[in-house]
């Protein structure tokens, strides 16, 4: 069976053939070609996965691709589980537009 990347996602290249054996690179094409972790965000490497309702407004939705990872601290290269948050398009508008800074305990929607 063909083993995965050390990055999780993709399966690991082929090295080479010697007879019916097949030997297996430690990394993908990808991660071969571009550097180690290529195109995983820090938050997911750190152990942060995207919830499926916001942690602003409480929306729930079954397409992930509403949500965003929003960093609380606003530096990305803080990915401590308590400075992540998940949020919605509308939400990471908003707080982008405002400029307002999360505050802890801020998961009531406004009215």
């Amino acid at each position: 069976m063909r083993p995965l990347c050390k990055c999780g996602y993709r399966l690991a290249a082929i090295n080479y053939r010697k007879g019916k054996k097949i030997y297996y690179r430690s990394l993908c094409e990808i991660c071969l070609k571009h550097g180690k972790y290529h195109g995983i965000p820090r938050w997911h490497r750190a152990g942060y996965r995207k919830k499926n309702q916001c942690d602003k407004c409480g929306f729930k939705s079954l397409h992930p691709e509403i949500f965003s990872v929003y960093h609380v601290d606003e530096d990305l290269d803080n990915c401590k589980i308590s400075n992540l948050k998940t949020v919605c398009a509308n939400c990471q508008r908003v707080l982008a537009k405002e400029g307002i800074k999360w505050k802890q305990g801020d998961l009531v929607a406004d009215f």
